[in-house]
């Protein structure tokens, strides 16, 4: 049974123990805020290993929640949007969601994305012992049994996609990918984004690894394919 530690942050009570219920049941150990004020200092007081982080939220939205958040910490976030519309995933993606979910939702399928998000950040001890743990190009160093990266002998925070993205192109490095295989290979054949998310990520990955993310030199697009990183 896991033992991992999960944040909510849902002003719906309902919704919220019911929430508070399935992940107890699944081992979760849970912590719940009802608004968005509480949610940012739950978060700070507790450094969970997972948040499931509602948009429409009283005090401070959850875009807000998630802006704060993903510049103190890279922990997992899940997002809850009332409404299937392109641009709250955009909006939540561009903040540095992990993944996102459109209520009405079965709780199967929201314990499988955790599962699966969790996994990816599950530390290298964890894995078979023949999972590489330290990659390097160029002045880019990521270990990947503590979810690190240095970029100039400076560690800089990624939130888990990017971590993804920048750990299979690296393994795959000058090796050019069009969205959909990153897509497949990064999110999973049966993730629901659509390619746009791709964009996203690439652009705020670059934030952090190109001396000028408007000319990068590290992360290229071959133009009319896809991406890679340069060797």
């Amino acid at each position: 049974m896991p033992e991992n530690s999960i944040l909510v942050v849902e002003d719906d009570k309902t919704l919220l123990e019911v929430l508070r219920y399935n992940l107890e049941k699944e081992g979760y150990n849970v912590v719940t805020a009802s608004d968005g004020s509480q949610g940012v200092e739950t978060a700070r007081n507790m450094k969970p290993d997972f948040i499931i982080l509602d948009i429409m939220l009283p005090k401070m939205s959850g875009f807000e929640v998630c802006r704060i958040l993903r510049k103190e910490m890279s922990t997992p976030i899940l997002m809850l949007t009332a409404r299937d519309d392109e641009i709250d995933k955009v909006v939540g993606l561009d903040l540095g969601a992990d993944d996102y979910i459109t209520k009405p939702f079965k709780m199967r399928e929201l314990l499988a994305r955790i599962r699966a998000i969790i996994r990816r950040v599950t530390p290298v001890e964890q894995q078979p012992e023949n999972v590489e743990s330290l990659l390097k190009i160029g002045d880019i160093e990521i270990d990947i049994s503590r979810h690190k990266v240095k970029f100039k002998s400076s560690e800089i925070n990624l939130p888990l996609k990017e971590f993804d993205l920048l750990v299979f192109l690296t393994k795959n490095k000058g090796i050019v990918f069009n969205r959909e295989q990153l897509l497949e290979k990064v999110w999973g054949y049966d993730y629901p984004g659509d390619t746009r998310t791709v964009d996203v990520h690439i652009q705020w990955l670059r934030t952090k690894i190109e001396d000028n993310p408007r000319e990068p030199k590290r992360l290229v697009t071959v133009r009319g394919v896809g991406y890679k990183l340069e060797a």
